[in-house]
């Protein structure tokens, strides 16, 4: 099964691309941004801000609250280690495609 599961963005990967780094429990990767980046605004202005990451993509803004929860859930159902080890391999890393 394939959840979104909750990161923190940490970096700007490549502004153009609309493409960020996002840290989930410990693990980096490079993510799309398109879905939560507000229209004009800057990337940098997603630093530091909760999303729930699915297949290469920020599907949607969380506050660090629900992040913690929904990673509690995750570990207690047994499907985080699953998402991580995924996250790991990186078989849900995005390949940058030029817009």
């Amino acid at each position: 099964m394939c959840l979104g599961i909750p990161g923190q963005i940490v970096a700007v990967a490549d502004e153009e691309a609309m493409l960020c780094v996002v840290d989930v429990s410990g693990v980096r990767r490079t993510v799309d941004v398109v879905c939560v980046a507000a229209p004009g605004a800057p990337l940098a202005d997603l630093v530091g801000a909760w999303v729930l990451v699915h297949v290469g993509f920020a599907m949607s803004r969380i506050d660090e609250e629900e992040a913690a929860a929904t990673l509690k859930v995750l570990t207690e159902i047994g499907e985080a280690a699953a998402e991580m080890d995924a996250l790991t391999t990186g078989s849900v890393e995005l390949l940058a495609t030029p817009r």
